[in-house]
């Protein structure tokens, strides 16, 4: 019988965080990684779990094995906000493009635009603010109030 990935790991690492013992949690879940290597929940687990401990490249590089096993906006959208809060927008905007195309929604469309604006994109980060205006109720608003966000931040920063 093969052994499969079963939600207790995750409800243990969450007990362990209540009680606030991040690091308990980290070793139970890199104790779940290790056991269920292609299992891409275990990696998102892993990653959650070096992100409570402030750890923030092994975390990435446990979304990023997610990735590898499966194509998950979930995994995607972590990446691209360890890419972007290291200063890293086109690796960021790249996540946040896969992380559309995985399925992630507009939220995923918006960071993309976001991304690509802070990596001088700007002609990509209109394409990618028009197609997520598309496709939220007022939509076009929105991204005057996005644009004049992502202007000032440029203009501050």
């Amino acid at each position: 019988m093969t052994p499969t990935f079963i939600p207790s790991f995750g409800s243990l690492v969450e007990r362990l965080r209540e009680r606030d013992d991040r690091w308990e949690a980290r070793a139970l879940a890199q104790r779940a990684a290790e056991r269920f290597p292609d299992n891409p929940d275990a990696w998102m687990l892993l990653g959650q779990a070096w992100l409570a401990v402030y750890r923030h490249q092994e975390a990435l590089a446990s979304f990023e094995q997610a990735l590898v096993l499966d194509e998950r906006p979930d995994a995607a959208l972590a990446a691209g906000v360890i890419y972007r809060r290291s200063g890293q927008f086109p690796e960021a905007a790249a996540r946040f493009a896969r992380a559309y195309a995985a399925g992630g929604g507009p939220a995923a469309l918006l960071q993309n635009a976001e991304a690509l604006f802070e990596a001088g994109d700007v002609k990509a980060a209109e394409q990618a603010l028009s197609l997520w205006a598309e496709q939220v109720p007022d939509g076009e608003s929105q991204a005057t109030a996005v644009r004049a966000k992502l202007g000032a931040s440029r203009r501050a920063g």
